[in-house]
């Protein structure tokens, strides 16, 4: 079984995941890996899987540092005929600040990152999952799969995982969330590259489902959250802040079980970190609805340059 790695980063820029790889365990199986420049990820992966001779294709982000039996994991996983895609967590390193490790903390955390908690801890053992627990940044699919199932929907960016992932599962496909299957990646380093990715991932859920017409609840969630805070300024009355209060104790709880886990430093940045969460996602989310961005027909196509940087050979 032999794995194309493919990675997709902005032109000329830094990818850090390369370095891991050259440590991968000497009885991994025969890898190739394939940087994909561009300016759009999705197109990105779609044409370096394409491009790419193995029989997995596995996904990593440019930062995605995997540990050294990570494809021995996917060769043992893939080796049920059934299963169609296999990943595991990004986790955040401790290395990291204290800011980071509190949007890493909160990610991670039922009150922040709810149902996809498990793409940022590592939690239980393998097993059936679906899109909640899967993420691009460290995910692999059997090529000939991927590539009948029309690969990803270039349309989207992010969530484009999660919308073949669907498709996947509605034709059958078995999917595998493995928590050791994991790769570090540090959160993002400044307070404005955070609230960018917590609006960008709102309205790419928001897009998602305007291209797939199926909605949760809780993808609304947020929506909701963020009219509500836009609305105190309107309060009809003091009752109106209960929910507000609510709010600000749950806060309040996931401080202190932070605290005792991962200090004092990164738990005090918690109510805004967890109130960022919150309002940008769901203030993306509504973007989305209303101006979502595939509709920018005047968007030129981006040329994508794909760079075979190891070509298949044994791990030495």
């Amino acid at each position: 079984m032999r794995v194309s790695i493919i990675i997709p980063v902005k032109p000329d820029g830094m990818v850090r995941a390369l370095e891991p790889l050259e440590r991968l365990h000497p009885d991994s199986p025969d890898f190739e890996v394939i940087v994909a420049e561009g300016k759009k990820p999705s197109r990105q992966r779609n044409q370096g899987a394409e491009a790419a001779g193995g029989d997995l294709l596995y996904f990593l982000d440019d930062d995605s540092l995997v540990e050294a039996d990570a494809l021995q994991r996917l060769e043992r996983l893939f080796a049920d005929p059934a299963v169609a895609a296999v990943g595991g967590p990004s986790v955040t390193p401790r290395s990291d600040t204290a800011f980071q490790r509190a949007v890493g903390w909160a990610l991670a955390s039922l009150f922040g990152g709810a149902a996809i908690r498990n793409r940022y801890r590592r939690s239980g053992a393998v097993r059936k999952t679906g899109d909640n627990e899967l993420i691009l940044c460290n995910l692999a699919f059997r090529r000939e799969q991927y590539l009948a199932a029309g690969g990803l929907n270039e349309k989207l960016y992010p969530n484009e995982e999660n919308e073949l992932i669907d498709r996947l599962l509605a034709s059958g496909a078995q999917l595998l969330h493995d928590p050791d299957l994991f790769v570090t990646r540090s959160q993002r380093s400044t307070l404005k590259a955070y609230v960018r990715q917590m609006l960008t991932y709102g309205r790419g859920r928001a897009e998602q489902t305007l291209l797939t017409r199926k909605i949760g609840f809780k993808a609304l969630l947020p929506a909701l959250f963020s009219l509500y805070i836009m609305s105190l300024p309107f309060s009809p009355g003091a009752w109106y802040l209960v929910p507000l209060c609510i709010y600000l104790a749950a806060v309040a709880a996931n401080m202190a079980a932070a605290a005792a886990v991962i200090g004092m430093a990164p738990a005090v940045r918690l109510p805004l970190v967890y109130f960022l969460l919150h309002f940008c996602y769901g203030a993306g989310f509504i973007a989305g609805l209303f101006q979502p961005r595939y509709r920018r027909s005047s968007e030129p196509e981006q040329p994508v340059t794909l760079k075979r940087v190891r070509e298949f050979a044994p791990v030495q």
